[in-house]
């Protein structure tokens, strides 16, 4: 097993939130990389049950805060992580957020990456614009 350490990152490089996940494989598609950076997030959310989801996605019956990654969930329950893979794997095909691995973007579900415990990989979510 190998310890990959992610983070969430403003436009500007701020990082905003850091999480480590267990990777099985130093090879893996960034389909692999991102389901199981949101099952992560689901397993700590439903092992503890807040009402604070801290993740990529928003659920589904949550309100955002003024934290990009942090969500407020009207009533405490168990988050399906399979629905929050479908959802964020979607997310990542519309481009509303992408992943830059040692700081070059990878821009296909299927593309292979090689990972080790210095790789840096980041997630930089695309905010609209608000107003006309």
């Amino acid at each position: 097993m190998l310890t990959l350490t992610l983070q969430d990152e403003s436009m500007a490089g701020q990082i905003l939130r850091t999480i480590e996940i267990q990777v099985e494989n130093e090879q893996m598609t960034v389909r692999e990389l991102i389901s199981a950076r949101v099952r992560e997030e689901v397993d700590r959310y439903n092992a503890k049950a807040g009402d604070i989801y801290q993740g990529l996605i928003q659920p589904g019956d949550a309100e955002a805060t003024l934290n990009g990654y942090a969500y407020k969930m009207r009533s405490k329950r168990f988050v399906d992580p399979e629905k929050q893979v479908y959802v964020a794997l979607d997310a990542f095909k519309k481009n509303n957020f992408f992943v830059l691995v040692d700081n070059m973007q990878v821009t296909s579900l299927e593309e292979t990456i090689l990972v080790d415990a210095r790789t840096k990989v980041s997630f930089i979510r695309l905010m609209p614009l608000v107003g006309g």
